[in-house]
């Protein structure tokens, strides 16, 4: 059981990862606001999926990458949810695989602005909402990092693993910042997760090829993603703050 009760606000959770702790949470008692910045269709799925579950879910498009629709985006879960107790970032691009001298500006400057500026945007508006300082009733923030934060993503995508230490970095500040008003902040870092990542990213192989590397000898899931994001919301965790929590099979 979670301790939050009012709106959760799970940012990408159209599918993948954010969809698993979307339909999860609300298994828990949670309100859902299942945001998305372009899949409608489904966005739809997931909130129908909790609905015919008996869970309470909406759908709410925004771009994380732009204060105002983030701004909006807590307005409406507030106001149609409920007070807003708990926040995901995990809405995240890769930018694409490339090596550094084939990196675009554009590139570079889209995955860090969903990535980290969109990230620090909604933590902002929660803790706006959430803070005992403010007149909130507390809450807690799970940020969806990476374990390419700590591997690097040479080859690859450094430039997202970039982005994903960033989040790291975040997570431990903001957690010792509003630590005494009521607000835990704690990541989860994914290893090799069967997702449409991949395939999005331009690499539909990717998983089957670097499976035997992990020590566990397989890929992992988005529900055992999901599981980890449900604890640090549970009050099972209600000691840990400014945790980078890695679910990678020991990679």
């Amino acid at each position: 059981m979670t301790p939050l009760n009012g709106s959760l606000i799970v940012t990408g959770a159209s599918r993948g990862i954010g969809a698993a702790i979307a339909k999860l949470m609300a298994r828990q008692g949670l309100a859902i606001a299942v945001n998305f910045s372009r899949d409608m269709a489904g966005a739809t799925d997931v909130v129908d999926a909790i609905l015919q579950e008996g869970g309470k879910a909406i759908a709410i498009q925004a771009d994380v990458a732009h204060e105002e629709e983030v701004i909006q985006l807590f307005d409406t879960a507030a106001g149609k949810l409920g007070p807003v107790v708990g926040l995901v970032n995990n809405a995240g691009i890769t930018g694409g695989f490339a090596r550094l001298e084939a990196l675009r500006s554009d590139q570079l400057e889209r995955v860090l602005a969903v990535n980290v500026a969109g990230a620090i945007l909604c933590a902002r508006e929660a803790v706006r909402r959430m803070s005992t300082q403010r007149g909130g009733s507390g809450g807690a923030i799970v940020n969806i990092s990476s374990l390419a934060a700590r591997i690097g993503g040479a080859g690859e995508w450094i430039h997202y693993a970039a982005s994903k230490g960033a989040i790291n970095s975040f997570t431990i500040g903001l957690a010792r910042e509003v630590g005494a008003e009521g607000i835990r902040v704690n990541a989860v870092a994914p290893g090799l997760i069967d997702t449409e990542l991949h395939a999005a990213a331009g690499a539909p192989d990717r998983i089957a090829r670097l499976a035997p590397s992990t020590p566990m000898q397989r890929t992992g899931t988005a529900t055992e993603v999901a599981e980890a994001v449900a604890w640090l919301l549970s009050p099972a965790a209600s000691y840990v703050t400014g945790t980078i929590l890695e679910v990678g099979g020991g990679r």
